[in-house]
């Protein structure tokens, strides 16, 4: 009685947390709630193990828990979107090695019938829960490889991910009508491999969709390791965070103008078939901090875009102190938030309510794209992609067809950037050759606290 108390008190804790983390304001709170429904959990099936496995469940525990306290307190934001890939493969991983120990121990699980065979439905657990699993710790070992940048991809013949797909189909089918351990087996291999492929090809302009993607796998993984472990808090969890990835999926790949088919499944150039950092060498404005100074200390109106290069240089804090500066000045001063902006779903928000930026003056791209016509200054920050006039443009590119922020129509635009090398992507960004576009290259973070000292 107790024990399932405190498994609804724990899944009422999960519900408030989403609940909370789906608005700045109430996001600190609600990850408290779902800290307290996780102690909640945790207690829950202490009460639940036999006794004489406590010692070695606290041990894990302990080992588990220091190891996570490292990873958090020496993580960089910048490594955040590589953290949550790596995380997901864990979930993944959690519930390929639950189907084994079901399937060789069934009896430990209750799940053994007549003769001493495992149920039918309990065969259909444990094969969904192996062929998801597998596809999300392969998957998301990719996806941790592609954002830490020490893998580009390789093209995957289409086919070959239709044929991996419809062989795990045949074979989760004949495990489930035999029994057969060598189907099993298989069935585990195969998913193992096309997580690998079904990520491999997707372009870096993606990545953030593949992230929250990633996310609703593990989620039904670990739904169907709460069937398999006769948990309902695990079924209940598991299945909030997938619907809730799958519906982040929807969003952002509705903001990018995308099918979710159309990314899993991309087609034209991608990001490691083109040759990244090499640009087309064409005229442009280079411009100074104090030219950058001048600029907006004569604007009326400035919209700050925010994108990965802010993260890589931690900029936030001086782009913070610069449209501090400005507003004291009279400026308008608002931040544009694409959906797809940095590597991970959020990216930008996060970095923004680290350095208190208000949350009244973050905006999305519905909200605040047609204001670029009318403002004086548009402060792009990295956010290269997202800006490309090429997705509007040319039809051949990789990213056409993603609505961007339409910075061009600005008065003035100020690019910072490390380089005039192309973004994430690997598409070169006709903006930076604009007449009205002035690049400030270098260190994002420096060269706005030179602007800050030239305000």
């Amino acid at each position: 009685m107790i024990i399932d108390l405190l498994y609804l008190v724990a899944a009422v804790c999960f519900i408030l947390a989403l609940k909370g983390l789906s608005s700045p304001e109430s996001a600190s709170s609600g990850n408290f709630i779902g800290i307290a429904g996780m102690i909640f959990a945790c207690l829950a099936a202490y009460l639940s193990t036999d006794l004489s496995n406590v010692v070695l469940t606290l041990l894990a525990v302990c080992i588990g828990g220091s190891i996570g306290v490292c990873i958090a307190r020496s993580l960089s934001m910048t490594a955040l979107p590589q953290m949550v890939a790596g995380f997901h493969s864990l979930v993944g991983l959690a519930a390929v090695l639950v189907a084994f120990s079901a399937y060789y121990a069934p009896e430990v699980f209750k799940i053994v019938g007549e003769f001493g065979r495992i149920y039918k439905s309990s065969l259909i657990e444990m094969g969904l829960g192996v062929a998801i699993g597998a596809i999300t710790f392969s998957g998301s070992l990719i996806a941790f490889a592609k954002l830490h940048e020490i893998y580009k991809g390789t093209n995957v013949p289409k086919e070959l991910n239709a044929f991996l797909g419809s062989s795990i189909l045949c074979l989760l089918i004949y495990f489930v009508l035999t029994d057969s351990q060598c189907a099993f087996w298989l069935l585990t291999f195969l998913s193992f491999v096309l997580g690998a492929t079904l990520i491999a090809p997707i372009g870096g302009a993606d990545m953030p969709v593949v992230v929250s993607m990633l996310n609703s796998y593990s989620g039904w993984a670990a739904s169907g390791i709460g069937f398999t472990l006769h948990n309902d808090l695990l079924i209940i969890t598991g299945a909030l965070v997938g619907s809730s990835g799958a519906i982040l999926s929807y969003i952002m790949c509705k903001g990018m103008n995308r099918s979710l088919f159309n990314v899993i499944f991309p087609s034209g150039q991608d990001d490691f078939s083109a040759e990244k950092g090499a640009a087309t060498v064409r005229p442009y404005q280079k411009g100074s901090a104090e030219d950058a100074a001048f600029i907006l200390k004569n604007a009326k109106s400035v919209i700050v875009v925010p994108g990965y290069g802010m993260a890589t240089s931690q900029a936030q804090h001086a782009l913070k102190e610069m449209g501090d500066l400005l507003k004291r000045n009279g400026t308008i001063v608002r931040y544009a938030i694409h959906p797809v902006a940095g590597r991970m779903p959020g990216h930008m928000n996060v970095l923004l309510a680290e350095a208190n930026v208000p949350y009244e003056d973050v905006f999305e791209l519905d909200e605040i794209n047609r204001d670029f016509a009318t403002c004086d200054v548009a402060y792009v920050i990295g956010a290269n992609d997202v800006t490309n006039p090429a997705a509007k443009n040319d039809p051949s590119s990789s990213i056409y067809g993603m609505p961007i922020f339409e910075v061009d129509k600005a008065k003035t635009v100020l690019f910072l950037k490390r380089s005039m090398g192309t973004g994430y992507a690997g598409v070169d960004n006709e903006l930076f050759y604009a007449q009205n576009t002035m690049m400030l290259l270098g260190d994002a973070k420096k060269t706005t606290e030179a602007i800050v000292k030239a305000l």
